[in-house]
């Protein structure tokens, strides 16, 4: 399938994601909001890759929210009715449109496998916002980040000031919301918030590709499992997490996987775990 903003290639057991609009910064436009969750979610139900990595082509990451989400057909403009609708009925909508774009992104939160980002110059505004929900983030030298809504007076609405807390220091965040400075990429994986930072973009695509073959390897129903367990820790209280891992694990947890690693170190191979079933929006 054909997609305006995003090329999708499978490479063995990976799904990559890569943004395609390198000539116009790989902003944001309508269609880009309605086409990632569709990938994602594909992706997800189909049950046959183990890991995605979300990159892009170009100069930069993403330049973020394209103008035509605020003005054009179908944006946020045309979703408040016009200038005839009843003020209350066209703020409903205008939530619902906010709620829409968040969507977009909560779907590689809910992705039944890992997504790694790989992220090359500039990550701004609503590219913060998209690598805030991925379970991972890589960086080229040359990259930096940049919560944008500030400098064009607005708050960042999309998930950077509802997830970022979760993944570096308050202090750090509160600074970037409030200033909208740049955030080079040394200073981004001094507080944790990218793994690990390349020299170049070949470089990145190919260490970020190597750790996906590697979770490609394990369980991927344990992986799963990992996936929605720390999620969950995220928001919950330890007690809370502790009482839904033993009842995940009373449904989820079967011997099989665990039998077919202890097989395979036995017999010096690498473990053959099955996919994931089909997700049942799938059937």
């Amino acid at each position: 399938m054909s997609y305006t903003c995003f090329d999708v290639e499978h490479v063995g057991k990976i799904a990559r994601v890569t943004l395609k609009r390198a000539a116009e910064l790989n902003t944001m436009t309508p269609a880009f909001w309605t086409e990632l969750p569709q990938i994602v979610n594909a992706i997800s139900d189909e049950g046959r890759a183990r890991a995605i990595v979300l990159a892009s082509t170009g100069k930069h990451f993403t330049a973020g929210m394209d103008l035509s989400v605020f003005t054009g057909d179908g944006g946020v403009a045309s979703s408040g009715g016009g200038e005839a609708a009843e003020i209350g009925r066209a703020r409903a909508n205008l939530r619902l449109m906010a709620l829409h774009l968040q969507d977009s992104f909560n779907a590689l939160e809910r992705a039944r496998m890992p997504v790694l980002a790989a992220i090359q110059g500039g990550c701004i505004g609503g590219g913060v916002d998209m690598i805030s929900a991925c379970d991972m983030r890589y960086a080229t030298a040359d990259a930096f980040f940049c919560i944008q809504e500030i400098n064009i007076g607005m708050t960042a609405d999309v998930g950077t000031l509802q997830r970022l807390p979760k993944i570096v220091p308050e202090g750090v965040v509160r600074e970037l919301a409030y200033t909208g400075r740049r955030m080079p990429a040394a200073r981004a994986k001094e507080i944790g918030l990218v793994n690990e930072v390349y020299p170049d973009h070949a470089a990145m695509l190919a260490g970020v590709m190597e750790i996906a073959e590697e979770i490609a390897q394990r369980s991927p129903l344990a992986i799963w499992g990992s996936k929605e367990m720390i999620n969950y820790a995220r928001d919950h209280s330890v007690a809370d997490s502790l009482n839904y891992i033993a009842t995940w694990q009373t449904g989820m947890f079967q011997a099989g996987d665990m039998m077919e690693s202890f097989a395979a170190r036995a017999e010096k191979r690498a473990p053959r775990f099955a996919d994931l079933l089909p997700s049942p929006r799938k059937l």
